[in-house]
This record gives structure tokens, sequence and C-alpha cells, in this order.
């Protein structure tokens, strides 16, 4: 079934979010990966947990029977990241520690339903567990 992809950065993330939350009853699930920015010279995530995780996230989520939405919100480079006033490490909700972060959004009480941070997002059990939270 389709994989709805859609992505935000730090600067356009609370409309982005927005929408996501509120199409997120069309679908039977939604996940939220932040994840860090890709450096320009390389394309390649400055993190090697997100280069590791990344292809395995993608696999199991387009392999799901369901509709599944997901927001890839990039935090920034690392400076940006380093940051300890980043506004998603401060974030009421989300409270990052770590990229990559997996969550899936729970869309009739609009929080966090489960949630892989970035040391077991790239296992393919959790994922499954994640996935088939109720």
């Amino acid at each position: 079934m389709p994989l709805k992809v859609v992505d935000a950065t730090v600067s356009s993330f609370d409309s982005i979010f927005e929408k996501f939350r509120s199409d997120a009853p069309n679908n039977k699930a939604n996940l939220i990966v932040f994840l860090a920015d890709k450096d320009p010279s390389t394309s390649l995530s400055w993190c090697p947990d997100c280069v590791r995780a990344e292809p395995v996230i993608y696999k199991k989520l387009e392999a799901s029977a369901e509709d599944v939405a997901l927001l890839r919100a990039y935090v920034g480079d690392r400076p940006t990241w380093r940051n300890p006033q980043h506004p998603w490490r401060l974030h009421s909700t989300f409270k990052l520690t770590g990229v990559p972060t997996l969550v899936k959004w729970d869309s009739e009480n609009n929080a966090i339903k489960a949630r892989l941070e970035d040391h077991e997002a790239h296992l393919d059990h959790k994922i499954d567990a994640l996935l088939s939270t109720k």
C-alpha cells in the first residue's frame, strides 16, 4: 500500500506537522522520523546512525500492507543539532536526545504512542514492534 512521505526542516516543521496531524486519522499508521541533514558535498547524512537506520526504516514501511504516513523531520547540520537549545531537544512533546528517532504518532490522543531512539532505530525487530503497537 502507499507510503506517503513528507519532509520538514526546523523552520517548516510547525506548518507541515499541523497538516500531518490533520491528515493522520486517514492513515493506518503515522510516523515521524527525526534525521540529520544530508551533507551537500556528499549527499550523505553527517550522522552514521541515520545512514544505517534510514534504509531499514524505509524497507519496513514500504513493505507494510497498510496506508502509512511518514514525516521526515531534518534536524539540521551537525552544529545546529549539537546546540543544546535546538528546538526539538526542548520541545515538550518530542524531547529529542539523538538522531535518528522514530516516533509512532497517536492521532486520537495527539501524542506519541511509541518511539525508537537513535541506538535502536535501525533494528528490524524493534521497528516491527513499533509498527504493531496498537
